[in-house]
């Protein structure tokens, strides 16, 4: 048997040998079903057993499976405890703030600004759904974004605490009929096409909550309309420039993102929809930086009343619930 075991491929066999079942194991790793069955047929390619037996019913371990598991969950502890004993040793947390200039990327700056900076490391995956596949695998320590309907279960046990709710704003063209608004009224979106980022596959938090937005207000959400929606999501001002000019739709985006010029951005309101940024990590996550970020936020959130959202205000299904769960305080 070869000796360089992949150890990604052994957290994903474990998760559908606890769970027994593909889909919710799925879930619980952020992957798609099908990358998941692959890994484990690779995983078994590999060691030149079969570790689950399959049927269109049920799944279940095989007597292969029964004795990998045990050490296969050593390994994964092996892991971890090495991680965190790395993390005592100066390792930086490793923080995924979605894209440049986000809300998370300046809470990232400020908490640089008061510790060694080597102490934090930034990563973009443009979405909270690719930033928690690379949670579960441990790449990346604390992920910042909005928790969609997908996400609710499997980000149950870890520390889930509100940032900020961010207002939404329309990019259009500069000649574009709504440029000439101060504010954009949400009746406004009536019978256009909106650009939702239909299609990217790394935020499906995001197109959640685009689409229940625009269809409620009478727009049209855009179609998948670019087969690496993602790399789009998360490019600079001058792509988002060239894809708005390309299809003449506004797109929907946060207010306070850097916005590329030759474009008009216009706030959302009446009433105002917002994002709920939440930082979210592991229960035992354990690093010296941590509390510099978490100061960080609430310094911010402070300093611009992040936590307050406006008394006329949208949210998306579910978010609301946020303010019932005290995780923060209508003014």
């Amino acid at each position: 048997m070869p000796d360089d075991l992949d150890l990604r491929l052994v957290r994903h066999f474990v998760a559908v040998a606890e769970e027994l079942h593909f889909g919710r194991a799925a879930a619980r790793l952020y992957i798609a079903q099908q990358a998941l069955s692959r890994d484990v047929a690779r995983l078994e390619r590999h060691l030149g057993v079969a570790l689950l037996a399959r049927t269109t019913r049920r799944v279940s371990l095989t007597p292969e499976g029964e004795r990998f598991l045990p050490r296969a969950r050593q390994l994964l502890a092996l892991q971890d405890q090495a991680r965190r004993e790395l993390h005592q040793e100066g390792a930086p947390l490793v923080v995924d703030v979605l894209r440049h200039g986000s809300t998370a990327d300046r809470i990232l700056a400020r908490a640089k600004a008061t510790v060694d900076e080597r102490s934090l490391e930034a990563r973009f995956h443009g979405g909270l759904g690719a930033a928690l596949a690379a949670l579960a695998d441990h790449r990346v320590d604390v992920a910042f974004g909005r928790i969609g309907s997908m996400h609710q279960r499997e980000t149950a046990p870890l520390v889930r605490r509100l940032v900020r709710w961010e207002p939404l704003a329309l990019i259009v063209p500069e000649d574009h009929a709504l440029a000439g608004h101060e504010a954009i009224p949400l009746d406004a979106l009536s019978g256009l096409t909106i650009d939702t980022s239909a299609g990217n596959t790394a935020a499906p938090e995001w197109e959640e909550l685009a689409t229940h937005l625009v269809t409620r207000y009478g727009g049209i959400p855009s179609p998948p309309h670019h087969p690496g929606m993602a790399a789009v999501a998360a490019a600079g001002p001058d792509e988002v420039l060239h894809h708005v000019r390309a299809t003449g739709w506004p797109i929907l985006t946060m207010l306070d993102e850097p916005h590329p010029s030759g474009a008009a951005v216009r706030p959302l309101v009446h009433p105002v929809p917002l994002y709920p940024w939440l930082a979210i990590h592991r229960r035992d996550l354990r690093h010296p930086a941590l509390e510099a970020l978490t100061r960080a936020a609430d310094e911010l959130a402070a300093a611009e009343r992040w936590r307050e959202p406006p008394l006329r205000a949208w949210f998306a299904p579910g978010d609301g619930d946020l303010l019932a769960a005290g995780l923060t305080d209508r003014p």
